[in-house]
């Protein structure tokens, strides 16, 4: 087992889109700090090797394909992932994909996938796995949204509108359930250096290009920078916090 500044021994955790990028590091991150670890996305090949990954550092991993865009899958999968490992004590909701476009040139089936997937997705796990957490009195939470959720840019109205769902959704939720010791909290990425920007940077150059301009620190942020402060919020060292987003993002103010 690898090392880490936050212990998760004796925990299970579930990372959705954990085939890649965030989720991928994230997962990896949780099995340093000794925690078994479910992940979802759809490509189970894909997901099969992050599971040789976690369990190559000790500890019990189980991959399972998801469309996250159909709810019945999610429950499915939160059913076995609490057969198989006895509980689930952190959700993490990473589950994503990038929409970059003008507003007028959209369409209501893109919309309607991207409020699905980004944000009604992140619901509906949280309620699946949300009964178990309540009977153990304890249990972590932690939604990615994104800044544009937050700070608005160009190109991204729909994208913005279900990441800063996430955002007002996290602290709603976190109130309700402070009474179950449950922490529900949200890590606010800025831009990240993933396979997702990589084809923003690929489709729409001019437009990558003048976002990354806009960073302090001069560069993306790694997935791994992101798993860390995801990792902090699932760890004990975070039992006081709750209901707050945290953007990381390289300087860039969030008013």
């Amino acid at each position: 087992m690898g090392s880490s500044p936050f212990s998760l021994e004796g925990k299970a955790a579930l990372v959705t889109g954990g085939s890649r990028g965030i989720g991928r590091e994230t997962a990896l991150a949780f099995a340093r700090a000794g925690a078994d670890v479910v992940v979802t996305s759809r490509t189970l090949s894909d997901l099969e090797k992050v599971a040789d990954e976690v369990r190559a550092l000790g500890c019990k991993a189980l991959a399972i394909s998801v469309d996250v865009s159909n709810s019945a899958q999610i429950y499915d999968a939160v059913s076995r992932a609490n057969k198989e490992l006895g509980k689930i004590d952190i959700l993490i909701n990473n589950a994503g994909f990038h929409l970059t476009e003008r507003f007028t040139e959209g369409t209501q089936e893109g919309w309607e996938r991207c409020l699905q997937v980004n944000l009604l997705s992140h619901i509906v796990f949280c309620h699946a796995v949300l009964d178990g957490m309540i009977e153990r009195q304890s249990g972590k939470i932690v939604n990615v949204a994104s800044d544009a959720g937050r700070a608005g840019s160009s190109g991204q109205a729909v994208y913005g509108a279900a990441k800063g769902g996430i955002v007002a959704f996290t602290r709603n939720l976190a109130m309700e359930m402070s009474r179950y010791k449950i922490n529900i909290n949200c890590v606010s990425p800025g831009l990240v250096n993933t396979d997702m920007w990589n084809a923003t940077r690929r489709d729409k150059p001019k437009l990558a290009e003048a976002y990354e301009r806009t960073i302090p620190w001069k560069r993306l942020g790694e997935p791994e920078e992101i798993a860390a402060a995801i990792l902090f919020l699932a760890s004990s060292e975070a039992d006081y916090i709750t209901g707050q987003t945290l953007s990381v993002n390289g300087g860039v103010f969030i008013g």
